[in-house]
C-alpha cells in the first residue's frame, strides 16, 4: 500500500500472528475439556544462571503486588464480543504474543473447581538468543524462558488488576504455581495445539512463557484451532489481513542483535547534537522545579495538587498497572558486589552485549553516552543534594504502541495508559539490568519515570536516538518520532559511547507546525528556537501544557503532539510504502530535505494523517471517581485535526521557567507559577546567535541560569 501500512484496518485485539485465519475445530473443545487436567509442566527447568535468578525475583515482585481488591461492578457492556475484544486488546497493547479466552471446564481445575468461569491465556514468546561470540548470549543462555515469564507476568498483573477494576474478580496462575491445566487452556482458547506432551503455536513453537487470568468476567470465547492448523506460507510472507509479516519477522532475526529492529546505523552520526548547547552554563536544576513534582507541591493550585495524584490512572487498565510500578522501585539500586569481574573490561564487548540483553528484555531503541554533569539533578524530591556517581548512561527508548496511538486521540482515556505501558516496561528493563551488573561488581541504578536522578531528555540526545524537536522537551527519532517512553541505566560499567545523530529534523521542524497547531493549550511554539538554560530550543510552555495533562477532563493525561506529529509512521517492513521510501531519503539523502519536507508536511494533513482510526480503538471509555469505574462525568475527548487553527502564536505567548525562577530545592511550602511574570520574561531570552556570540567573547552565562538556592 502507496500511504496506508498493511495493518491500517487490522483491529489490536487480533494481535501480531494471524491466528484468526488458521482453522478452527469445535469439536476439538468438547474433547479436550473432558480430558482430565495436568500439572503443567516447567518448560525449561531451573538452571544455574545470574539472569535467570534476576528475572525469577522480578517476576516474585510482581506476583507480591497482585493482592485482590473489592472494586463496585463498572457499567461494563452486555455484548461478551466487546468485552473480549477490550480485554484482548490490553494483552496485546501491553505485548503480549498470543492471547486467547476460553470458558474454565471443570476439568481444567487440579484441584476443586472456582466460581471463575473464564480464563484469559496469555503467552509471550522467548527472546532472541544473542551470538555465540556476544557475552550476552552466555548471560541469556539458561534466562530466556524465566525472563518471559517475567514479562507474561507483568501483563497478567495488569489485566488481573483491570478486570478487577471493572467489578470482576480475578486470579493470575502461572505453572509450578497454580491449579488449572495451564496447557489445556491454551488449547482450548485457540492459541496452541497438541504436539505429543506438548502445546506449541503455530508460528514460534514451545519458545513461549504463559499466564492465566481467571475470572467471573464472562467474554465470549475463542475456538480451538484444527490440529493440523498452520498458516498459509505466501500468505504469511506478505501479511495475513495485516498481520506482522513473514517478511518483517525475518528481517528482525537476520539483523546483529546488539542492533535494534530499526537501521540507525544508516543514520548520521555528529560530534555533537544539531541544537547549541553550552555545557558549561547549563544549570543542574532540582527535583523540585519538575512541573509534575510542582503539581504535586501546590505550586499550581489545589486543583492540579489534587488531580495529579490521579491524572494518569484514571482508566481502570491503567489502575492495573500502578502497584507493579511502585512495587519496583525499591528494586532500582542495591549492593554491588566487592570485586568486579575480570571478564567485563572490554568497553566494546560490553557495550555490544548490553544492547543485545536490552532488546531481549523488551526494549526497542538503545543508545550509550557518558552522562554530562547537567544531566543529574542537583537535588532530589527530599532536597537533599545527588551525588554524580556513575560514569556512562545506558539509555533505551519504549515505543508506546502506533496501533492504539492511531485508534486514540491523543488526550482521550487512553493517553496515560499509553505512558505508564511504557514506564513499566521500561522500569523493569533497568532494574533487571542494573541488578545483573551489581552482581558483577560494577555499580549501576535504574532511573525510572517513578524514581530518577537523572533528566533523560538529555541523555537521549546525547546517546544518538534523536535530535530535539518543535514539540520542546522531547527528542524526536527517526524511526519511532516521538511515540516513546525513554528509561535510562546509569552505570560504571566500561562502555563506548555512541555519538548524537542528525537526520535533518531541524529542517523539517522548521517547516511544519502541526503539533503546535494541533495542541489543546497552545503550549508548544510557533515561531524560532530560543536560548534557554544553556539550551537551542523551541521551548514549550511547561505550566500550560503540565496543567493541562493534570486536570484534563475528558482524557486521561494528554499526547496529542506525539499523536499528530508527521513522523509518527510505521517504517518496518510492513510500512506504508511512501512512508518507508520517505523515511529512508530523511535519512540517506539530506539534500534533498528542502524539496521534500514542504510536500511531506502537506500531505500529511491532505491524507488526514493525525486523525483517528476507529479499527484501532480497543478500549472502553471509562474514568476511575471514589474508588469505582463509572462513564465519564464530562465525556470523551474526540479531536480529529483543526486545519483552520490560528498559528500565528499571538494568542497564546509562551510563558518561561529559567532556572532563576525555579522553588528552592528543599522547599515543602507552596511555591506559585506565575504565568504572567512568566510570559514577561520572554525579554530576557537570548537567540541562538546572541548566545553563541556572548560565549565567544568569553562573557558571562546570563543571572537567570543560575538556580535559586536552597531554603536553609
Amino acid at each position: 500500500m502507496l500511504f496506508r501500512d498493511r495493518a491500517h484496518t487490522r483491529g489490536v485485539e487480533l494481535g501480531p500472528y494471524p491466528l484468526e485465519a488458521l482453522a478452527r475445530d469445535t469439536s476439538l473443545a468438547a474433547r479436550e475439556s473432558a480430558q482430565p487436567a495436568l500439572e503443567p509442566a516447567d518448560k525449561v527447568p531451573p538452571a544455574d544462571s545470574a539472569l535467570a535468578d534476576i528475572a525469577r525475583r522480578y517476576a516474585q515482585i510482581l506476583i507480591d503486588c497482585d493482592t485482590p481488591a473489592e472494586w463496585p461492578r463498572a457499567p461494563v457492556p452486555a455484548d461478551l464480543g466487546r468485552r473480549a475484544q477490550e480485554i484482548k486488546g490490553a494483552a496485546y497493547y501491553l505485548d503480549a504474543s498470543h492471547v486467547g479466552i476460553a470458558g474454565i471446564p471443570g476439568q481444567a481445575w487440579l484441584t476443586s473447581p472456582a466460581e471463575q468461569s473464564h480464563a484469559v491465556v496469555i503467552w509471550v514468546r522467548h527472546g532472541r538468543l544473542p551470538e555465540s561470540d556476544n557475552l550476552a548470549n552466555a548471560w541469556l543462555q539458561h534466562a530466556s524462558h524465566d525472563i518471559a515469564t517475567m514479562r507474561a507476568l507483568e501483563i497478567g498483573v495488569s489485566i488481573t488488576g483491570h478486570i478487577r477494576a471493572l467489578g470482576f474478580t480475578a486470579t493470575l496462575h502461572q505453572a509450578g504455581g497454580t491449579d488449572l491445566d495451564i496447557d489445556k487452556l491454551g488449547v482450548l482458547a485457540g492459541i496452541g495445539q497438541r504436539r505429543g506432551s506438548d502445546v506449541v503455536s503455530p508460528f514460534f513453537g514451545t519458545d513461549y512463557a504463559a499466564v492465566v487470568v481467571a475470572t467471573d468476567y464472562a467474554l465470549a470465547p475463542d475456538q480451538p484451532l484444527a490440529a493440523d492448523a498452520s498458516p498459509n506460507a505466501l500468505r504469511y510472507w506478505w501479511g495475513i489481513n495485516g498481520a506482522v509479516s513473514g517478511r518483517e519477522h525475518r528481517r528482525v532475526a537476520r539483523r546483529p542483535s546488539h542492533l535494534s529492529r530499526y537501521p540507525m546505523e544508516q543514520v548520521t552520526r555528529v560530534e555533537r547534537p544539531t541544537t547549541l548547547i553550552l555545557d558549561d552554563e547549563v544549570p543542574r536544576v532540582p527535583k523540585r522545579a519538575e512541573f509534575f513534582f510542582r503539581s504535586r507541591m501546590g505550586d499550581l493550585g489545589a486543583k492540579a495538587q489534587r488531580e495529579v495524584k490521579r491524572f494518569a490512572f484514571k482508566h481502570p487498565l491503567t489502575d492495573g498497572m500502578m502497584k507493579p510500578l511502585r512495587a519496583l522501585v525499591p528494586h532500582q539500586d542495591g549492593t554491588t558486589a566487592d570485586s568486579a569481574n575480570p571478564a567485563l573490561a572490554d568497553a566494546e564487548a560490553n557495550s555490544r552485549a548490553i544492547k543485545s540483553l536490552s532488546y531481549h528484555l523488551g526494549a526497542d531503541l538503545t543508545g550509550i553516552c557518558e552522562i554530562p554533569p547537567y544531566a543529574w539533578y542537583s537535588h532530589g524530591p527530599d532536597g537533599q543534594p545527588i551525588e554524580m556517581r556513575h560514569k556512562y548512561a545506558v539509555v533505551m527508548l519504549i515505543d508506546q504502541g502506533y496501533d492504539t496511538m492511531e485508534g486514540a486521540s491523543g488526550d482521550d482515556w487512553i493517553s496515560g495508559c499509553q505512558s505508564m505501558r511504557g514506564y513499566i516496561r521500561g522500569a523493569e528493563i533497568a532494574g533487571v539490568m542494573a541488578e545483573f551488573l551489581r552482581g558483577e561488581g560494577y555499580a549501576s541504578r535504574a532511573q525510572t519515570n517513578a524514581d530518577s536522578e537523572v533528566l533523560q531528555i538529555p541523555l537521549v540526545l546525547w546517546a544518538g536516538l534523536g535530535e530535539l524537536s518543535r514539540i520542546g522537551e522531547l527528542v524526536l527519532n527517526p524511526f519511532v518520532g516521538p511515540r516513546f517512553k525513554s528509561v535510562v541505566m546509569t552505570t560504571n560499567l566500561p562502555l563506548v559511547p555512541d555519538k548524537p545523530v542528525d537526520f535533518g529534523l531541524q529542517d523539517f521542524c522548521n517547516n511544519c507546525l502541526k503539533c503546535a497547531r494541533e495542541c489543546p493549550v497552545n503550549a508548544i511554539p510557533f515561531g524560532d528556537k530560543v536560548m534557554f538554560n544553556g539550551y537551542e530550543i523551541w521551548k514549550p510552555d511547561v505550566e500550560r501544557c503540565t496543567r493541562y495533562r493534570v486536570t484534563n477532563p475528558k482524557g486521561s493525561a494528554c499526547g496529542r503532539c506525539m499523536k499528530t506529529c508527521p513522523l509518527n509512521k510505521v517504517v518496518t517492513a510492513d510500512g506504508a510504502l511512501a512512508h518507508r521510501i520517505g523515511t529512508w531519503l530523511g535519512v540517506n539523502a539530506r539534500w534533498l530535505k528542502p524539496l521534500l519536507v514542504p510536500v511531506a508536511v502537506a500531505l500529511d494533513d491532505r491524507l488526514g494523517y493525525g486523525r483517528r482510526n476507529p479499527k484501532k480503538r480497543w478500549w472502553l471509555d471509562l474514568e476511575i471517581v471514589d474508588g469505582a469505574a463509572k462513564v465519564p462525568v464530562h465525556g470523551t475527548n474526540e479531536r480529529d485535526l483543526d486545519l483552520d487553527a490560528d498559528t500565528s502564536g499571538k494568542k497564546s505567548p509562551v510563558g518561561y521557567y529559567h532556572a532563576s525562577d525555579n522553588p528552592p530545592p528543599d522547599s515543602v511550602e507552596p511555591f506559585p507559577a506565575n504565568h504572567r511574570d512568566a510570559i514577561a520574561r520572554a525579554a530576557q531570552l537570548e537567540t541562538v546567535d546572541e548566545a553563541r556570540a556572548r560565549s565567544a567573547r568569553g562573557e558571562a552565562k546570563p543571572s537567570h541560569y543560575i538556580p535559586t538556592v536552597s531554603v536553609e
